[in-house]
């Protein structure tokens, strides 16, 4: 799987073990869905000036939030899109962006006892399942997303304890 990793956060210092891990993590949830080698995601670490725009703009909530994601997949009335689990070898999947507020993601960090890096990991996970279709409005939902997010990491050995 292709994968972009962009910071556009001055105050936080992305580490080669920081951005490895997002890989990690990113091409582990690629594996358990069967996504296709030739598959693009994009990953863009931000501040929180910068996901409260975003927010504001497409979700309609003047807040800043922790990650956004923003599919290419999505298919609405009318549109064939390519599947992404069985494409043919010369098409490019772009999956979509996962934007990450760096700043957000700390404060959770401290507020969960845990690294950066595990929180990191959550939130890369929790963006890579909605550009997948899984969404978490209603509770039933909710409990299935969570419950794919944790098996996703239990794979890769990173536990909430980290």
């Amino acid at each position: 799987m292709e994968i972009v990793i962009s910071n556009q956060q001055e105050k936080t210092t992305v580490t080669p073990v920081m951005e490895q891990m997002l890989r990690q993590v990113l091409n582990k949830a690629a594996e358990v869905y069967g996504l296709e080698p030739q598959a693009e995601v994009s990953v863009v670490l931000t501040n929180d000036a910068y996901i409260h725009g975003l927010n504001r703009r497409y979700r309609g909530k003047d807040t800043p939030t922790d990650v956004l994601s923003f599919a290419m997949q999505e298919q609405c009335d009318g549109e064939h899109e390519p599947e992404i689990t069985t494409a043919p070898a010369e098409l490019e999947i772009l999956l979509g962006d996962i934007i990450i507020s760096l700043d957000t993601a700390a404060r959770q960090a401290e507020e969960f006892g845990h690294s950066l890096e595990r929180e990191l990991a959550y939130l890369t996970v929790h963006g890579m399942l909605h550009l997948l279709g899984y969404d978490h409005e209603l509770p039933a939902d909710q409990a299935e997303m969570r419950q794919e997010e944790e098996y996703v990491l239990t794979l890769l050995g990173i536990t909430r304890d980290q």
